[in-house]
């Protein structure tokens, strides 16, 4: 089950008998098909956080927004809580970009580590603006998911986004990531967390439903996609495109999403949510920021993986050459 969650500090009882919970309003989880219907309490299945903020050039100001989702998370009993692409900062152009790029190292990544020991929840830190070991031959940086564990706050795994968006969408402005950005140059296998195997991926990269199967096939249960999608294409492609990957996966979607604006050269769509294996929508952010939450129910998406074995009907021997630019 999921929720819609407004800002503080109203309380409702939604996620089990007696619990009160700010900053939520009402669920929004539609009926699942009778035959995938699960007996056991849902108040037992581990539950994630979806944290939406507005970013901005200022790193010590959003640094105290997530930590203050981040610990209402923690509060409500999330073993798991996901920060959108860029919580770090969103800067005015390419050169304050890189001016306010850190190593992992830095300070920045220690204050989280902090965070995540403090509060005792793993964090999906879905784009930090890391300068990599290759800083001083290319000056360019890397768009890199961090996940961090809760015993002491230690980085788990990394993975650089792989494909960068250079895109000119009419009414929304060009943006060409690679001006400041380095491509990775691989996945990262999908890591075990309290809430199942994440699978990790930035934003533009869900337009490319090879990286979504690929972590499937390497045993991804859940599958985060932290963002700042535009306001052109996010009405018309983002929760189109996060259940698309949802559903041929079978896996969980979480998104995480920056959103309003975050100074006069840019502004981002919201609707942070997350969809179950089925492909409905189980939780979603209400407008601003804010959290939702959603328990993960790996016994359903093993129970409908049975039902609907689409991974054991796949003909690679048809389409295995896909990832080639069109003739």
């Amino acid at each position: 089950m999921g929720f819609i969650t407004r800002p503080p500090h109203r309380f409702l009882s939604l996620l089990c008998p007696g619990l009160r919970i700010p900053r939520l309003s009402v669920p929004c989880a539609q009926p699942r098909p009778r035959a995938m219907a699960i007996s056991s309490s849902s108040c037992k299945l581990p539950l994630v956080a979806v944290c939406q903020v507005t970013s901005t050039p200022d790193k010590q100001q959003n640094f105290k927004t997530c930590a203050e989702l981040v610990r209402e998370a923690a509060r409500l009993g999330a073993c798991l809580a996901f920060l959108p692409e860029a919580f770090d900062f969103i800067a005015r152009d390419p050169a304050e970009t890189l001016r306010l790029s850190e190593p992992l190292g830095g300070r920045l990544l220690e204050e989280y580590t902090q965070l995540a020991r403090e509060c005792g929840l793993w964090l999906s830190l879905g784009g930090f603006h890391e300068r990599g070991q290759d800083w001083e031959q290319t000056q360019k940086i890397y768009n890199c998911h961090v996940l961090l564990n809760s015993k002491v706050g230690a980085v788990v795994a990394t993975y650089r986004k792989t494909h960068l968006c250079d895109v000119e969408i009419p009414g929304q402005g060009p943006m060409c990531e690679s001006n400041s950005t380095m491509p990775g140059p691989s996945l990262e296998s999908p890591v075990s967390t309290p809430a199942g195997k994440v699978g990790l991926a930035v934003c533009y990269d869900m337009r490319f439903p090879e990286l979504s199967l690929a972590l499937a096939q390497a045993g991804a249960e859940i599958l985060t996609y932290p963002s700042a999608f535009g306001s052109v294409t996010g009405p018309a492609h983002w929760e189109v495109l996060l259940r698309a990957r949802a559903i041929e996966t079978q896996c969980y979607v979480v998104a995480a999403a920056q959103c309003g604006r975050h100074h006069e050269k840019r502004a981002s769509y919201g609707h942070s949510m997350v969809v179950d294996p089925w492909g409905t929508v189980v939780a979603r952010c209400s407008e601003g920021p804010g959290l939702c939450l959603a328990r993960i129910d790996l016994s359903y998406l093993r129970q409908l993986r049975q039902h609907l074995p689409v991974f054991q009907h796949r003909r690679p021997d048809l389409y295995g050459n896909l990832g080639h630019p069109l003739s």
